[in-house]
């Protein structure tokens, strides 16, 4: 039923090369806020130092010992890069009310997983691996699962509810919205060029690495055993947006598997208007189920 919903919608290559000024690199800002920290990572997994941002809320003070904060990783969309999120919303202004440490990792336009043909471009692992330890040593984080989020736009509400699906005993919430949830069904013959590069990433069509990293896969097999560990899924869509079809079958496969979720529609297409209202939203969602 995805499929054939989704695909009677505008060919994928084409609707994102429409989008594409959605995603687009903003010019860095000369001076960040003074809840913003900049970083690099020098991986050894990507063989390149990997840039990142740091949202501090604003009771967070470096000589306070005692106080932890959870987390959320924040993921662009493609095109995009870290410092998307600072510089086109104002999660900034949103984190100086909220009690959570954001962090915005670079993705490139690796769609959050290790690719089957570029070695060095190995985005899960990175992630999972290198940047989350290294934001836990360097910052006062409340280390576990039950403090730690994922969520993102785009790419980015993929790659997070894929975190979220793959790594259950690491996130206990993860966020979409506008996700390009159906990422792992593209492929060169359907979708052009950029199923060409998706091709590059997960391999051919049926192969292992396209089973491993197809998020509507995910929940088809999470048993009634396996249910309880899956973390709250939050996932969000506008009305307008090329995707919306896409995030309707995937609430509705939600549904049917029983899996704890919040679903929202609103007025709106996919764009940053979108985005930087979702984030505040987000964080209000995250706020609230902290407390249950």
């Amino acid at each position: 039923m995805m499929k054939a919903i989704f695909r009677s919608t505008l060919p994928f290559a084409i609707v994102l090369a429409v989008y594409a000024t959605a995603f687009a690199q903003a010019p860095t800002p000369q001076t960040l806020a003074p809840n913003v920290r900049e970083h690099k990572l020098a991986s050894k997994l990507m063989a390149r130092e990997m840039s990142y941002r740091v949202v501090l809320p604003a009771n967070y003070d470096p000589a306070n010992q005692a106080t932890a904060y959870p987390t959320i990783y924040l993921l662009h969309g493609l095109t995009g890069n870290f410092a998307n999120w600072t510089d086109r919303t104002k999660v900034e202004e949103y984190a100086l009310k909220s009690n959570f440490i954001i962090v915005t990792p670079d993705g490139g336009n690796g769609w959050y997983t290790d690719s089957v043909s570029n070695t060095n471009d190995r985005f899960e692992s990175y992630i999972v691996k290198e940047l989350i330890p290294e934001i836990e040593k360097k910052y006062r984080t409340k280390a576990d699962r039950a403090h730690r989020i994922v969520a993102g736009l785009s790419m980015g509400g993929y790659g997070a509810l894929k975190f979220g699906l793959k790594y259950p005993e690491m996130f206990w919430l993860a966020g979409s919205f506008s996700g390009a949830i159906g990422a792992a069904e593209f492929t060169e013959k359907s979708s052009g060029a950029i199923g060409k590069s998706l091709d590059a990433i997960y391999g051919i069509e049926g192969s292992e690495g396209r089973a491993a990293n197809d998020v509507f896969k995910l929940i088809r097999d999470i048993t009634p055993e396996k249910l309880k560990a899956v973390p709250f899924l939050y996932v969000s869509c506008g009305n307008e947006d090329f995707l919306i079809n896409n995030n309707r079958d995937f609430m509705k496969l939600l549904v049917e598997k029983r899996v704890p979720h919040e679903y929202r529609q609103h007025p709106g297409v996919h764009d940053w208007v979108f985005w930087d209202d979702q984030i505040r939203e987000f964080l209000s969602v995250a706020e609230r189920r902290m407390k249950k």
